[in-house]
């Protein structure tokens, strides 16, 4: 193994979780207040009710996607009877899919945001950087699905290389001679996300680590009829008192 190779495939991983949850706690205990996604639903709503569903519903799709794919041992799915065949099939399509979702909802997200003078005025650099590393990741992405799918080139099989990486970090048992032997646009996706994932905590991304669960545990509002005493319905106070 080359430096290189342990600086990109155990240094820069464990660098990465490091600053992802050490930013997470940092973000919550010093800036609850900026936890939030700043929505600009106010300034345009026409394009948010179709793009922020889009992109939202997409993304979770390629969070579940790539949480299989990675977490999963191949051998797995093949006691579950399902060949290596049809597991590609089905990743690949499903994969292609939510990736096409996500990257039309995040285009018109853009879109608006710097086609709206409202919405890009309270654009900040933060954001900007945001959307680039954010887009990139997604592109990539669908270029890797697009690559591995066997419609360019021949098939990969990345759950033989990458998934076994990815599993090894967490298990504090980094093999990165498996990361090394992937595709090269496997590994220049996985250094997007990670570069993605530093970033992640100082951004407005933190919101979707948000979750109402306190709204369960509030206590009842409690509406009382204002009855007889409507407006114009009672005497008026009675005011000060003249002395004179």
């Amino acid at each position: 193994m080359t430096s290189r190779e342990i600086l990109l495939w155990v240094a820069l991983p464990y660098f990465t979780i490091a600053t992802f949850t050490t930013g997470l706690w940092w973000r919550y205990r010093y800036d609850k207040f900026g936890w939030t996604t700043r929505s600009s639903q106010v300034y345009e709503v026409n394009i948010l009710r179709v793009a922020s569903p889009l992109f939202h519903l997409g993304m979770l799709a390629v969070v579940g996607g790539h949480v299989i794919g990675l977490l999963i041992p191949e051998t797995w799915t093949h006691a579950l009877g399902i060949s290596e065949g049809t597991y590609h099939l089905v990743a690949v399509s499903l994969g292609a899919l939510s990736g096409l979702g996500t990257l039309l909802g995040i285009s018109l997200l853009v879109y608006r945001r710097r086609m709206t003078q409202s919405v890009f005025v309270a654009t900040t650099k933060n954001d900007k950087l945001m959307y680039v590393f954010l887009l990139s990741t997604i592109v990539l992405g669908l270029a890797t699905t697009l690559v591995g799918s066997g419609i360019v080139g021949d098939a990969y099989n990345y759950r033989e290389t990458v998934s076994p990486w990815f599993r090894s970090i967490l298990l504090f048992n980094p093999k990165p001679e498996l990361m090394a032997a992937s595709l090269p646009s496997f590994q220049i996706h996985a250094v997007a996300g990670m570069l993605l994932f530093m970033l992640w905590p100082f951004t407005r991304l933190v919101h979707a680590f948000s979750a109402p669960i306190m709204y369960f545990f509030r206590p009842y509002i409690v509406y009382r009829s204002r009855g007889d005493h409507v407006s114009g319905s009672r005497k008026p106070r009675r005011g000060w008192n003249s002395f004179t």
